[in-house]
């Protein structure tokens, strides 16, 4: 990305390689590949230098628009302070139900939106359920057939990941702060790496 500089202010920000009109003059896009930095800031472009000191994760910040700024011959893009997202649900209030925004299906102090713990939680039970389902058929089959019976390696197994699925929704109820959600699950440096939140087991059998 470049930037237009007039007058020591930003008048135009180029995402992308152009022919531009500065003052009386048409410049080729060419001029973008083989000029140096210094010919293009001779004439008022400048390579944007990206800031990226305010930006946090996505998956649990909100991160504000970038702004733009001029400063000792350098343009830089740099972002504000980052808004942690809701770590708990909202639930629809009675002021909803006054103001006439509660749905006919909502009761007041059902869920409204959904906040990370909730949804942390909703990707464990779905990664639980599918390390299950390839192995139901044992259990249906030991239902329908008197003789049969689970092999143990496969019952200890899905004792284990609904036992390492509580372990972690546990872990993601206790987490404090937005940081500490996060912080489950970073990996260490170890070999294996590790995270706090932990892995589910694997069938062996």
């Amino acid at each position: 990305m470049y930037a237009l500089v007039e007058n020591n202010q930003i008048t135009k920000l180029i995402n992308n390689p152009k022919s531009l009109m500065i003052g009386d003059v048409n410049y080729p896009a060419k001029i973008f590949s083989v000029w140096s930095q210094s010919e293009l800031n001779a004439i008022g472009i400048y390579e944007v230098v990206i800031d990226n000191s305010n930006k946090k994760d996505e998956a649990y910040y909100i991160n504000t628009n970038q702004s733009f700024d001029y400063a000792d011959g350098q343009v830089t893009a740099s972002y504000g302070s980052a808004t942690a997202k809701a770590i708990a649900d909202s639930l629809w209030t009675q002021e909803d139900s006054d103001n006439g925004d509660l749905p006919d299906d909502k009761e007041v102090g059902d869920v409204k939106v959904k906040g990370l713990k909730t949804l942390k939680k909703e990707i464990i039970k779905q990664q639980a359920s599918g390390l299950l389902a390839p192995t139901d058929w044992y259990v249906l089959k030991a239902t329908d057939v008197a003789e049969y019976s689970v092999p143990s390696a496969v019952s200890t197994f899905r004792t284990n990941v609904r036992t390492k699925s509580n372990e972690m929704e546990t872990a993601i109820d206790n987490a404090s702060d937005v940081d500490a959600l996060a912080a489950l699950y970073v990996y260490n440096d170890d070999d294996p790496r590790t995270r706090p939140l932990g892995e589910f087991p694997t069938l062996e059998i």
